[in-house]
């Protein structure tokens, strides 16, 4: 037997490369492969990244991913899927004089990779995720979040192992995450195409909500349509039941300050265009529902909260992001409690408290 005939058949890798030559033709791709793989043992979920220069239409890095989809013999039981069925990539914009892309990216689509490998939870075109700090830790910007989109070049393929979405990560600003969650994210992210080309990254730009035609557009949208987020995932919620003689059940909910403001502009973004919401948290569940009047269950261990058009128009002047206890005018039952957030820092302290 030869040494070319002990490889494993690299049938996923091969489809990658193959995608990619007719847009980068003979460029050679800078290529970082991971030393030892988690599949053998390492702390790097993905195989290898390869970072292609581009000129336009501005110059940057295009990363690509080997890893999420399966490389070389099928091993999962979806014969239609390959892997988790997608690779990423990165545009980033970059200076002209550039000879190499930045280590914190490579870093940065490695640590997505953990999150997905670790949480068995993947992504799709129109998700966005909030990274808690800046997208370069070194780096002033203010791209604090991310969004994903389809690579407008790479689109999806097909291999022997399955089909492959190419998911392209975009860096956004949190004001433009927001207008992801009020809006829709695959509308709100096309809107952001017209001002960024394919989608590129660029750490040195402002917000795209103070250009007024994109702003204007996005608040069009979410007031026509309202909110396509059905739930929301909170650091702080609880819920508890409180039996009293005489009367019905009464029904407090525990948040947090900081999520105080994105929860009251999603329920009022949901629930008038008869749209259900889902708080959820680490061990509860809080699903809200429209309805004609007041009321609440207990469906195991969560809780389901019925709200009239009245209650649901007076939550923002009710439920301040302030810690304290408020309950919504007409609604005696329901009481939110709203306790104080506190952001801390990777060594576990706390740098900012909110409410």
């Amino acid at each position: 037997m030869t040494e070319h005939e002990q490889d494993p058949p690299a049938h996923g890798w091969d489809a990658i490369d193959a995608a990619l030559a007719p847009i980068y033709g003979a460029q050679r791709p800078r290529h970082y492969g991971s030393a030892i793989p988690a599949m053998l043992g390492g702390n790097d979920p993905l195989q290898g990244i390869s970072a292609y220069w581009r000129d336009a239409p501005v110059p940057h890095w295009h990363f690509v991913t080997y890893g999420f989809s399966e490389l070389y013999d099928k091993e999962s039981d979806d014969p239609e899927v390959s892997g988790f069925g997608f690779e990423l990539s990165f545009r980033l914009a970059a200076d002209v004089a550039t000879d190499e892309p930045p280590m914190w990216a490579l870093n940065f689509l490695q640590n997505i990779a953990r999150y997905v490998f670790q949480s068995g939870n993947t992504f799709d075109a129109g998700h966005y995720m909030n990274l808690n700090g800046p997208i370069a830790l070194e780096n002033d910007t203010k791209i604090r979040a991310i969004a994903f989109v389809e690579d407008a070049e790479l689109g999806t393929m097909q291999t022997p192992n399955g089909r492959v979405d190419f998911l392209q990560v975009v860096g956004i600003t949190e004001p433009e995450e927001l207008a992801l969650m009020r809006w829709s994210g695959r509308k709100a992210l096309a809107a952001f195409g017209e001002r960024l080309p394919l989608h590129v990254t660029d750490l040195a730009r402002g917000d795209l909500l103070a250009d007024p035609a994109v702003a204007a557009l996005l608040e069009q949208g979410t007031r026509e349509e309202g909110s396509s987020t059905g739930f929301l995932f909170v650091d702080e919620l609880g819920w508890e039941r409180h039996k009293r003689l005489l009367r019905g059940d009464a029904w407090s909910l525990r948040v947090g300050a900081r999520q105080v403001p994105v929860i009251v502009d999603l329920l009022l973004l949901r629930l008038p265009f008869e749209r259900p919401f889902a708080l959820i948290g680490r061990t509860a569940k809080v699903r809200f529902v429209p309805g004609r009047t007041f009321s609440a269950r207990v469906d195991g261990d969560d809780l389901e909260v019925t709200l009239d058009p009245a209650s649901v128009q007076a939550l923002a002047a009710a439920v301040p992001p302030v810690a304290g206890r408020y309950t919504l005018p007409g609604v005696p039952e329901l009481t939110f409690e709203v306790v104080q957030t506190h952001i801390r820092n990777q060594q576990g302290e706390v740098v900012e408290t909110i409410g």
